[in-house]
């Protein structure tokens, strides 16, 4: 009944979004006389700004057709290495790339959001690096037949992808992905696996929730797992290939995230209304196109999302040496010679400072030269993969951490 509800009135929205769209067009009319003078620019101001928040959105592209290396202009093109039921392995091929780029692979959130959430960090990365980025899919639209998805599975996933990249290669995890990128590398270090990374860089992730515990981690833990799967699992309706599957919908994780900052989005807003009044239309499409992205949102597995709240913040199984994949025992322990960068952001209301650190602490047997932390000033949890701050100041110490490792030979 949930995710039926909720397509009634998305489609109602979308509806009411054409006229308004509609609706702004017409009032911005350079025929239109009303719209030079009277409440003409206002009310197609507040028209544009309703169409736009109430539109709906599939997913987007990543739009990176070009990159810059050395002052010259790069062609890209998106290649898609590897398939399976719930993901694909994108990769991003450059004209006249060297051999010693080092290969970089981008694990992105399966939270809520697309890949193209890091947009941003692939294209920081590219001119340097031989991309590649795990492209999830939305839930939703795989087919029942196709089985299901749960933290296990992610693992495989990952693990599975290395080993198609090839040895040597660098991996990089975003936020809820730390978690099941470290538990690869510790399992493929174990095994002395030859595509295990060279270095794995997290950012933001959930390592340790009991450090320094936000909103997200207290909303997590006060209510027992049963509560969740009663009340924030919904059913797949008829109308997507993925029928009858039961997921954690997108558009509750984004309900959650809104309502975290609801001042600051209502403030964002406001802004933009104020750009359109103004005929500010780069600032007000800055806010847009930051939104576009933000509202894109695709459903993860209720498995999945039940096994993550269990294991990383109700049980903290990885901190506590207690993770088990496919019966066997994730150890810490078993990092030897995977440099280990961990990057958290001061302000950082998802991930709060020290979470993400407690990587470090549990590598019990990695040497203090294959460890580094890096504490971004004044940097909330989007900030740390995107906007100037990652470009100008975080960037360069992933860069930095993945070139001084890149010739290391590792044991086998």
């Amino acid at each position: 009944m949930l995710y039926s509800a909720y397509e009634f009135q998305r489609n109602l929205l979308a509806g009411a979004s054409a006229f308004a769209n509609a609706g702004a067009e017409l009032l911005n009319n350079p025929a239109n006389p009303f719209s030079y003078f009277g409440g003409g620019p206002m009310l197609a101001s507040a028209l544009d700004v309703f169409a736009h928040a109430s539109a709906p959105r599939g997913k987007p592209a990543f739009g990176l057709p070009t990159t810059e290396i050395g002052g010259k202009t790069v062609a890209i093109a998106e290649v898609i290495e590897a398939r399976k039921p719930f993901g694909q392995l994108r990769h991003f091929t450059r004209d006249g790339v060297k051999a010693g780029d080092p290969k970089l692979l981008i694990v992105a959130p399966m939270s809520g959001h697309f890949a193209t959430l890091l947009r941003g960090t692939v294209e920081r990365m590219l001119p340097g690096h031989d991309v590649w980025i795990t492209d999830w899919r939305d839930a939703r639209n795989v087919p029942m037949s196709e089985g299901t998805f749960d933290l296990d599975d992610y693992v495989d996933y990952l693990v599975g992808w290395l080993e198609h990249i090839g040895p040597g290669a660098h991996m990089l995890a975003v936020c809820q992905p730390s978690v099941p990128s470290y538990a690869a590398a510790c399992l493929m270090a174990a095994d002395k696996h030859p595509a295990r990374p060279r270095t794995l860089t997290m950012m933001g992730g959930p390592i340790d929730t009991r450090a320094a515990p936000t909103a997200v981690n207290t909303l997590a833990t006060e209510r027992p797992i049963g509560w969740f799967e009663q009340n924030v699992v919904a059913t797949v309706p008829f109308n997507y290939p993925g029928n009858g599957r039961r997921v954690y919908p997108g558009f509750m994780q984004l309900a959650g995230f809104m309502t975290m900052n609801l001042g600051d989005h209502l403030v964002s807003h406001w802004e933009m209304f104020k750009h359109l009044v103004d005929g500010d239309d780069d600032s007000a499409d800055a806010t847009k196109k930051f939104y576009e992205e933000y509202r894109s949102v695709c459903d993860m597995t209720a498995e999945f999302y039940l096994q993550t709240v269990s294991e990383v913040f109700q049980k903290h199984s990885l901190p506590k040496g207690e993770l088990m994949h496919r019966g066997r025992l994730v150890d810490p322990a078993a990092l030897k010679d995977i440099g280990i960068l961990a990057i958290e952001g001061e302000r950082d209301d998802i991930s709060g400072l020290g979470q993400t650190k407690a990587a470090l602490t549990i590598a019990t047997n990695l040497p203090d030269s294959h460890k580094k932390y890096y504490m971004a000033e004044s940097v909330g949890h989007y900030g740390i993969f995107n906007g100037s701050k990652w470009r100008t100041k975080i960037a360069p110490v992933v860069e930095e951490w993945i070139a001084t490792h890149n010739g290391q030979v590792q044991d086998g």
